[in-house]
């Protein structure tokens, strides 16, 4: 047996890499094998939508009779109620036991079998054999959300669909529906239908839900228990209101019309608990238009969220953080809050994003309290995309839901936000077994899905310098190429296909060079095996640009602005033929080779045996050429042929 106190380091003898994983497991010695015919018993009410979620369950282990009336011969018992004694409060809690009587599922609520039910998912194989087990799980906060943002670049039904499956797959409650944007306004309004036309849209034209398919999109996301978060962003990123109108949305005119549309929302689509009124990247002029947007919505039977920082939220309002603000929220903080700080996939690599989130704890909390309901991971797409599907090869979408729902559901994490792997043992060995069920997962669930994540915890890296280049970026040293550099300029070991010398907001975001000077080199160092000689495909990169800032495109011939360079086996490895070389940056030019995600892997020859790569990590100035392309000091080398 092996009791689970924390589960790191011992799933892996049981053969269920559970993510997120359980609060509470003790795994024991063998299995309960379900036949091709189940027997359920069910004690309290179980919905439709569940009993249904169960029968797939089932037929994905290859067991297709399913018989809820067969009570004496129970393979396979749920119980649900309030009554039910459970170490959470939380109406989300539930127990598994399978042992050699069968398996027993208890629950307060159907949200509670509902998670019971994506955690049998995961135990059962396809041959319906579930180990011997007892699992107690609740979550560490009630609010854990995804957002994505459609008014600037459209996504279709279905695959609005397919993340929301994957949310309710991983135990996640929250889709945040961002359709409004100055690019454009994309839910109908059956009054003022022009406001979705065509010539009202800067992209994606022509591209907006009816009525039907958002009544279908709410009514998706209850049967799988996530709460739909609508928000109609107000007074600012508005400008498609104010293209169709004519009017600011502040004046008398504009006010009357937005409470208009948010009336015929609340009438078209009742029920909504919340409704997300943006607030923020607009001066404010009118003092009035916010708290009596506010007084308007509450009247209609809704509470409203706001970005914080914003503009004159009432104190009823819940806060959604994006940037500054306090580091941690603690009880007595005057409101509630979702916290979203450095939580926007758009500015993190696919590498570094597995593990910002995995490290991070949210709002600076290891679980929920009173003021604090959780978190919202956010998919915010400013750049123009050419088809849906590049917002998942340019940003890790699966990968983020999935580490982030493990860190909403756990809670813990570290109060330091950081974009490397950690380097003491603990720190390593705990994302190393993260990794791996990540991993076991891409692999089980993920084979038809667009899933930008290798491994990357065995890439071991030792960084030098730093060298004084005096501005000249252009400098070498002795043997660089075959990276013999003095033992006493030795940085450290580092972990990772993606090293982040300095963060582009190094002021909250940790790098791995502690105190970084301008005007200096870095290198770093790290040696792989072959069994023979090889083409080997890696992902190469030097400056992820976020898919937010309009960012210049790399000129031909480097791989940034910094003149960073790569050798490998003292041969360099020639940056691509960019399409867009030297391209200023636009919002509306797509990004199409930029980053390593998102274009061909190169493929490098390796001889057998030990392989060296160096890496040269020139800098000027610790600062951008201006806010649209600051500096992020950083590289990604990985082989990608071995998962």
């Amino acid at each position: 047996m092996c009791l689970i106190i924390n589960p790191f380091f011992c799933f892996a003898g049981t053969g269920s890499p559970l993510l997120p994983m359980p609060q509470s497991v003790d795994w024991k010695t063998g299995h309960y094998h379900l036949e091709q015919g189940v027997n359920i018993q069910v004690k309290g009410e179980i919905s439709n939508a569940n009993k249904q979620a169960l029968i797939v369950l089932l037929a994905n282990s290859n067991i297709q009779k399913v018989d809820f009336d067969n009570t004496r011969q129970a393979t396979l018992s749920i119980r649900c109620g309030m009554e039910l004694r459970l170490p959470s409060e939380s109406l989300e809690a539930y127990r598994i036991v399978v042992d050699p009587k069968g398996i027993q599922v208890e629950a307060k609520s159907n949200a509670g079998i509902f998670y019971a039910l994506q955690t049998l998912r995961q135990l059962g194989g396809s041959n319906g054999k579930f180990p011997y087990c007892s699992i107690t799980d609740y979550p560490s906060f009630r609010w854990r959300g995804y957002l994505v943002d459609v008014g600037r670049n459209y996504q279709s039904l279905a695959i609005l669909k397919e993340q929301i499956d994957i949310m309710a797959k991983y135990k996640l409650n929250v889709f945040h529906f961002h359709f409004t944007e100055d690019i454009a306004w994309r839910l109908i309004s059956k009054k003022y239908p022009g406001l979705t036309d065509s010539s009202n849209m800067e992209r994606w034209k022509g591209k907006y839900y009816t009525v039907e398919e958002m009544k279908e999109l709410i009514q998706y996301c209850h049967d799988r228990h996530i709460q739909l978060v609508p928000e109609i962003d107000m007074p600012g990123h508005s400008a498609a209101f104010r293209r169709y109108f004519k009017t600011d949305m502040q004046s008398d005119s504009g006010t009357a019309i937005i409470k208009e549309l948010v009336g015929e929302f609340e009438t078209t689509y009742p029920g909504l608990p919340y409704l997300h009124i943006g607030g923020d990247e607009v001066k404010i002029h009118n003092q009035r238009f916010l708290p009596e947007m506010t007084r308007w919505i509450e009247q209609l039977g809704m509470k409203t969220i706001g970005w914080d920082p914003g503009g004159n939220l009432q104190p009823q309002t819940i806060r959604q953080l994006w940037m500054g603000g306090p580091q941690s929220i603690t009880n007595d903080y005057p409101f509630e809050v979702i916290d979203s700080k450095h939580l926007y996939l758009n500015h993190m690599d696919p590498l570094e994003t597995v593990t910002a989130l995995f490290y991070r704890q949210l709002g600076g909390q290891p679980s929920e309290n009173k003021k604090l309901l959780g978190a919202t991971l956010c998919s915010w797409p400013d750049r123009a995309v050419s088809n849906e599907r590049d917002v998942f090869h340019q940003n890790a979408i699966y990968p983020a839901l999935l580490v982030f729902a493990e860190r909403s559901w756990r809670g813990g994490g570290e109060f330091e936000w950081r974009s490397n792997i950690r380097t003491d043992a603990r720190g390593l060995a705990e994302f190393a077994e993260f990794e791996e069920r990540l991993l076991q997962h891409k692999r089980l669930y993920f084979k038809n899905f667009i899933f930008p994540y290798y491994r990357q915890s065995k890439q071991t890296w030792i960084l030098y310098g730093p060298f004084e280049n005096k501005g000249n970026l252009d400098m070498s040293i002795n043997k660089e190429r075959e990276g013999q550099f003095q033992a006493s300029k030795q940085i450290g070991v580092f972990y990772g296909g993606t090293i982040v010398l300095r963060h582009w907001w190094a002021d909250v975001v940790r790098g791995a060079i502690d105190r970084p000077l301008k005007n200096t080199t870095i290198y770093a160092v790290s040696k792989i095996w072959s069994d023979q000689p090889e083409y080997k495909n890696f992902w190469i990169g030097f400056n992820d640009l976020s898919r937010s800032y309009a960012s210049d495109s790399p000129h031909l011939e480097t791989w940034d602005e910094r003149k960073s360079k790569l050798w490998i086996n003292e041969t360099e490895v020639v940056p691509p033929k960019w399409q867009h070389a030297g391209q200023k940056g636009n919002l509306e030019i797509p990004l199409v080779d930029e980053g390593y995600s998102y274009r061909v892997p190169r493929k490098v020859k390796l001889r057998q045996g030990w392989n060296t790569i160096v890496v040269k990590l020139p800098v000027g100035e610790l600062k951008g050429t201006d806010w649209q392309n600051p500096l992020k000091w950083m590289f990604t080398c990985l082989p990608i042929d071995n998962e």
